[in-house]
């Protein structure tokens, strides 16, 4: 039986950097213990087993200490307490994967001959708050009127964006990867990224947050492809970043989801709180959250008044979170964004794209799935 050579830190570096603690791995590797501190060294089906498990590429383990990990986009989260170091696994795969797929797509769309879409990076950090969330509305016809009359967050959320598909941006939301529902993304670390890109800009949201707290997240990234800035983000609404992007986009997709206009002709100053934040949060469809923000920014609450109150609802909100479920087909159209997955599926089916490619890209295994998912999108051969 050949053992393989190998520097104890990998293992521990491998486990730690997946999230596991020793006693998590224990079930699948009772030597672990013994690894770790050198005493015994594991095989090689031994060590396969456990770069699969801790979602590390085995070439990583056969090194002599640690790579040196970065995000392959541009990283504007607020550092905070307990959240620093580098990047997890779950995250940077779904940025190597989004990278693939848009990769894909611009590709798709020159063949087409699309044109470019001019309103990537049309924006600067100079131009009006105001003017920009308009001409995001407009392109988008985001309606905010048909916002309010959406029974529920998640049909707002899903007709957001459609209007966002339906100007060109590949929107993709999911709180796994791929489809394994045993590695959630995790919200406290991010919340959604952008790749801009003229001809396939695509918006990243983290399924595993809130409803309302996407619909802040995809106006916040639709904010960074007008300014043409791509990168990985943590925005909330309640924030103020210290770098002045994450500002600028925070600003924008407040102004597009609650227009300070909008929210001054809504807001009964006499009534009671939170009485009046759930009411506006209902009516615009958003987070609770947005409308303490917007609430402060028309002078409804002082600054004190405002963090305290932002503070106790923070803490409520994160029992809240959650998503998944429902209908499969529907939900890995989500996930791929729709736009790209029919696309995929035509040129498929058009024999453009070989059926082993289209699998491996939508992260999916059985072809069955792949022409259940084509029947969904109303693309037929």
């Amino acid at each position: 039986m050949i053992r393989v050579e190998i520097e104890p830190r990998m293992l521990r570096w491998a486990r730690e950097r997946a999230g596991f603690s020793a006693d998590a791995l224990a079930g699948r590797f009772p030597r672990l213990a013994e690894w770790e501190k050198g005493k015994v060294r594991p095989t090689l089906k031994q060590l396969e087993e456990f770069a699969r498990a801790t979602y590390a590429p085995l070439g990583f383990l056969l090194l002599d200490q640690p790579p040196a990990e970065s995000l392959p986009l541009r990283d504007f989260r607020t550092s905070r307490a307990g959240r620093a170091g580098p990047p997890s696994p779950n995250l940077l795969e779904m940025i190597y994967v989004c990278q693939q797929r848009q990769e894909w797509y611009r590709d798709f769309a020159r063949s087409e001959g699309e044109a470019r879409l001019d309103f990537v990076g049309s924006a600067s950090l100079t131009d009006d708050i105001p003017a920009v969330a308009g001409r995001i509305r407009d392109r988008l016809r985001f309606d905010l009127d048909e916002q309010r009359r959406s029974p529920t967050w998640t049909d707002a959320l899903r007709r957001f964006i459609e209007h966002a598909e339906g100007a060109g941006v590949l929107v993709m939301c999911s709180g796994v990867v791929l489809n394994n529902n045993r590695r959630r993304l995790d919200p406290d670390e991010f919340r959604g990224f952008a790749i801009s890109d003229e001809f396939a800009p695509l918006v990243f949201i983290n399924g595993a947050d809130t409803k309302a707290g996407q619909m802040f997240t995809l106006a916040h990234e639709l904010a960074h492809v007008w300014l043409g800035e791509s990168g990985v983000t943590d925005a909330v609404a309640g924030q103020v970043p210290d770098h002045r992007v994450e500002r600028w986009c925070n600003r924008v997709a407040a102004e597009l989801l609650v227009p300070l206009s909008a929210l001054r002709a809504e807001f009964d100053l006499a009534a009671e709180l939170w009485g009046e934040v759930s009411r506006l949060a209902r009516r615009f469809k958003v987070s609770t959250l947005v409308v303490l923000r917007r609430i402060h920014d028309v002078g409804g609450l002082a600054k004190e008044e405002f963090w305290a109150a932002y503070a106790e609802e923070a803490g409520r909100l994160r029992a809240l979170r959650g998503g998944g479920g429902g209908d499969f087909y529907l939900t890995e159209a989500a996930r791929v964004s729709r736009r790209f997955a029919r696309a995929l599926v035509v040129s498929t089916l058009e024999g453009r794209t070989l059926h082993r490619d289209a699998l491996r890209i939508l992260g999916l295994s059985k072809l069955e799935t792949f022409r259940e998912l084509g029947r969904m999108l109303e693309v037929h051969t």
